[in-house]
């Protein structure tokens, strides 16, 4: 997936299926299955060419809207998934032993650390909204 991505990213046009596993030497099922999770994650997009009965393919190019769009899926995909399982885990009872609670503890500094996590990521995704965050952007590029 990661090399059919950089392909895209490096090619100044759009690519077919055919294309990309001419180029990468990969099979059709390969390039099918990845440029699909590559539409997925919301990285590369399906374009028609008027005339051609292919559909091809680019990648965005630019590289913060890129880390956005990744932070995005990878929030969406991994750590809501995570915090939904430590709040369920977080209000369960037990007994008061040592080991419950050193369970809860450990719960808990997982969550708030998750919680923290998904903040930080929420203020990134959403820094191109921001006049500020966009303005601290442009000035690390």
């Amino acid at each position: 997936m990661a090399q059919i991505h950089a392909l895209l990213m490096i090619s100044p046009q759009p690519l077919s299926a055919e294309e990309i596993m001419q180029e990468l030497n990969i099979s059709r099922g390969n390039a099918n299955m990845n440029i699909r999770a590559l539409l997925d994650w919301g990285i590369v997009s399906r374009l028609s060419v008027p005339g051609e009965r292919k559909e091809y393919f680019q990648s965005e190019k630019d590289i913060w809207t890129l880390a956005r769009q990744v932070a995005r899926e990878r929030r969406k995909r991994e750590l809501e998934p995570i915090l939904k399982v430590l709040r369920e885990v977080n209000d369960v009872t037990g007994d008061s032993s040592e080991n419950t609670k050193e369970f809860k503890k450990t719960v808990k500094d997982l969550k708030q650390f998750a919680e923290k996590s998904d903040a930080l990521l929420e203020t990134f995704i959403k820094a191109e909204e921001s006049w500020f965050w966009n303005t601290l952007l442009k000035l690390m590029k």
